[in-house]
């Protein structure tokens, strides 16, 4: 089995299901150049207008896969680079899996949703985080644990956190590492939703369903516009949304729905 499972469905929801198990889907083996990839062909594919992730098995995701990277540090001090090049190396070889996952599970046009049933930890969290909704299984479990193995974080996971549950608490969650337990997790806010874990899936994909169901054009526009929000300036962003309004008041779905409103029936949108 692939490290990564991607299946899309007729309601034009997306599917991406982290596959390594008996890791906890650590971040190992082909795991992240395949989420990458399946990302990348979600954001192209017009048929796709919501994106749900999650995991295979007890975990969401563990985040980095420990065993490998101890390995890895031994092959970089085999001699056949230098130290200089094996570290800018690392370095780039980073930045390029965060962008290519994290960043674009946030600016994706299309709405994405962490379904998470179970331990989400580490630079697995900054995933989860990176999506525009989560909804947690009541065994869900999430932590930041970066500590514990000596590293300062990745993923994201600095830049979404303190946007969810304050400055205070992320550095608390930070610098202890502790483990949050799904309800305190939604209190907190950094979940959107805990539910029974047996209707987890059920849960999930009705609200996946329930969003691709809308009008995918004036979604992208209204992230774009929530991204902006999280760092302009009021009057840049007002200028933004003026853009935005006037762009998805061009497209068919606007002139369906409105269509709908005056024919007293629910619009059906075609994502035009």
């Amino acid at each position: 089995m692939p490290d990564v499972i991607f299946e899309t469905r007729d309601n034009g929801v997306a599917l991406i299901t982290l596959n390594r198990p008996d890791s906890l889907n650590a971040m190992g083996g082909d795991l992240m150049p395949l989420l990458a990839q399946h990302l990348e062909e979600s954001r192209w594919d017009n048929a796709v207008r919501c994106v749900v992730l999650t995991g295979a098995g007890r975990a969401f995701c563990a985040g980095g896969d420990v065993k490998n990277m101890a390995a890895q540090g031994a092959r970089e001090s085999d001699g056949k680079r230098s130290p200089a090049a094996a570290f800018a190396y690392g370095v780039d070889e980073l930045r390029d899996s965060q962008r290519r996952t994290s960043y674009t599970l946030h600016t994706m046009p299309k709405p994405t949703i962490a379904m998470v049933n179970g331990h989400a930890v580490g630079a697995g969290l900054s995933l989860a985080l990176a999506c525009d909704i989560r909804i947690a299984s009541d065994r869900a479990k999430f932590g930041t644990v970066f500590r514990n193995v000596g590293f300062s974080g990745d993923f994201g996971g600095s830049y979404f956190l303190q946007r969810l549950v304050g400055s205070e608490r992320a550095r608390l969650l930070y610098f202890t590492g502790q483990i949050v337990e799904a309800d305190e997790a939604q209190r907190i806010g950094m979940v959107s939703k805990v539910v029974p874990h047996d209707d987890l899936e059920q849960e999930t994909m009705n609200l996946a369903s329930t969003i691709a169901s809308g009008p995918a054009l004036a979604y992208a526009r209204m992230k774009e516009n929530l991204n902006r929000a999280e760092t302009s300036d009021l009057l840049t962003l007002l200028e933004q949304e003026a853009l935005n309004m006037r762009l998805s008041g061009t497209t068919q779905d606007h002139r369906e729905a409105a269509r709908a409103f005056v024919e007293k029936r629910s619009p059906t949108f075609s994502g035009q």
